[in-house]
């Protein structure tokens, strides 16, 4: 891995000169700008606070992005961490988000140096979508307090939300109006615009101006935004409490296993963006590595973003120095900055996040999957929705891919068996005589548990016969229970008298036949290629008979 990213390191800055800094240069100040109210929101969002957010950035966009597995690739922290942080937070306070963080960072180091990338493929898209538009639920439901100037109670956004029926929902409309301009400039502003200077910054400008101009003070503000990187809340060695680990157990597999799904997804989707290849076990390692540094400065839990890494590419990014001139802006902003950004409205963040929510879901592929009624596809998608937003992202995923796994078997499960008879038309050789005593099954789909039950109804229907030829050339697995299937169909064929022989068979089905005790029992010499071979054979035992 080391030699890897060494040669890719070297591919990358071949040629690298005076006009590719610059434009890493200008590429890495276009994210900053992106990433700047972003970070100030997710910091927040996540029951740390906003300077933990931009400590985060800075940090990922350093460590993260110079060890990362591609170029492209900017971290920091995202909208699904933060909706997945608030909880923990409540729950285990700030120091055992800060302790899941660390060993969850060990969890992505260790995946990556055993090439564990890979495992992101077993999760299927739908499910993916799932969670993607169930986090961008909780995110919504989080911000609700901040947008509307209320109060709720409760640790997940399901229980804030009930929490009103009893606390009563009185919104503060200073808020409400500061929510609402933010959302309504970033709604207006024009694409070609966007490129250059974000929406998002944009409205958090113009709201903190109205704020200020017309005296809002009832609103609540970021508050101080400490000009150093090293936090006052921040873990410590001497702060790790071991036996909090116990507790925080189920937050540290959330956080990497949410880590790990983000962070690849994002690569996975920017390599085509930019057409070039991506090294999943390494961007694992970087991650890893990210997270375990990142709380000892205060700092959330990281994750790639495709926000800020899209935005990177088609800023014009050369190399993985974008990243760190994004966090080198960022780091000016904080200190250049720090009393300016200490006085946005709560409010105005929350209306960033709100639509920062409604784009995290990827309406192409929903639209396309509910537009062409894809009913199993829908099924996952809703099914993994509503999981994350009632329990949480790690129950989510299994029981989305579970669910998906049932549908799996069940589609799987479905086997034919299509009898015929001797055709002469369609058989190429030459032959005389008459073969009404032959009967050809067609078996089509894998032979195993789910399908065993189906497999034996459909022989029930078998033609009488004195030769069955058995083509499984449409059969591409069997397992024990399908092999035992045949077996058990082999003795009943040859308890009547029915001679039996196989052809197609694929190499490992062939293998499980062996290993069954089949070929041995029916004879090597009843396997054949072909159907036609089959029949040869045949034809050349009944001229053989003739004969005699």
């Amino acid at each position: 891995m080391v030699k890897k990213f060494a040669s890719d390191l070297k591919t990358e800055f071949s040629g690298y000169n005076g006009a590719k800094l610059l434009k890493d240069a200008m590429a890495g100040l276009t994210v900053c700008a992106v990433a700047l109210p972003l970070a100030l929101a997710f910091g927040v969002s996540s029951g740390a606070s906003a300077a933990a957010g931009m400590v985060t950035a800075i940090l990922a966009g350093i460590i993260i992005g110079l060890l990362s597995g591609a170029s492209f690739q900017i971290s920091g922290p995202t909208g699904a961490m933060s909706a997945v942080l608030i909880a923990i937070v409540v729950e285990y306070g700030i120091q055992g988000m800060f302790v899941a963080s660390l060993i969850s960072g060990i969890i992505l180091l260790i995946a990556g140096i055993f090439k564990l990338g890979r495992l992101i493929s077993f999760i299927p898209s739908p499910v993916v979508m799932g969670f993607t538009s169930g986090i961008a639920v909780v995110i919504a439901l989080g911000q609700i307090d901040n947008f509307f100037g209320t109060t709720s109670e409760g640790v997940t956004a399901v229980e804030k939300l009930f929490s009103y029926t009893k606390l009563g929902f009185r919104p503060d409309w200073q808020s409400v109006l500061i929510g609402l301009l933010v959302i309504a400039i970033m709604i207006v502003w024009p694409k070609k615009w966007n490129a250059k200077v974000p929406s998002s910054l944009v409205s958090i400008i113009v709201a903190t101006i109205v704020s200020v101009v017309f005296k809002m003070d009832g609103l609540v503000l970021v508050g101080e935004i400490p000009q150093t990187l090293f936090l006052s809340e921040r873990l410590s060695f001497k702060d790790i409490d071991f036996s909090m680990i116990k507790g925080v157990l189920s937050p540290i597999i959330t956080i990497a296993a949410l880590g790990m799904i983000e962070s690849l997804m994002c690569g996975a989707s920017a390599s085509r963006m930019k057409n070039e290849s991506f090294d999943a076990d390494r961007e694992l390692v970087a991650q890893g590595i990210g997270n375990i540094v990142i709380p000892f400065f205060g700092g959330v839990p990281a994750t790639a973003a495709i926000a800020r890494s899209s935005v990177a590419i088609k800023s014009g990014q050369q190399t993985r120095l974008t990243g760190v001139f994004h966090s080198l802006f960022l780091l000016a902003a904080m200190f250049l900055l720090g009393p300016v950004m200490a006085k946005l409205p709560l409010c105005a963040l929350a209306g960033v996040l709100m639509m920062t929510a409604w784009r995290m879901n990827e309406w192409d592929e929903i639209k396309y999957v509910f537009k062409h009624k894809f009913k199993a596809a829908i099924s996952q998608f809703l099914v993994t929705l509503v999981a994350t937003v009632v329990f949480d992202l790690m129950v989510a995923i299994i029981i989305g891919v579970v669910y998906s796994a049932i549908l799996f078997v069940v589609a799987s499960s479905k086997i034919t068996v299509n009898f015929s008879g001797f055709d002469r038309d369609k058989y190429r050789g030459d032959c005389t005589g008459d073969f009404e005593e032959t009967a050809i099954a067609y078996v089509t789909g894998p032979v195993f548990f789910g399908a065993v039950d189906k497999f034996n109804e459909q022989f029930e229907s078998m033609p009488a016969c004195e030769t069955l030829i058995i083509s499984m050339k449409g059969v591409t697995t069997i397992d024990v229970s399908g092999v035992k299937a045949v077996m058990e169909l082999c003795e009943n064929l040859h308890q009547l008298g029915i001679n039996i022989k196989f052809c197609g068979l694929k190499e490992n089905v062939r293998k499980y036949f062996e290993r069954a005790g089949i070929i041995e029992m029916v004879g090597t010499d009843n396997f054949y290629w072909s159907v036609d071979r089959a029949l040869e054979a045949v034809i050349e035992a009944k001229d053989g008979a003739d004969v005699e």
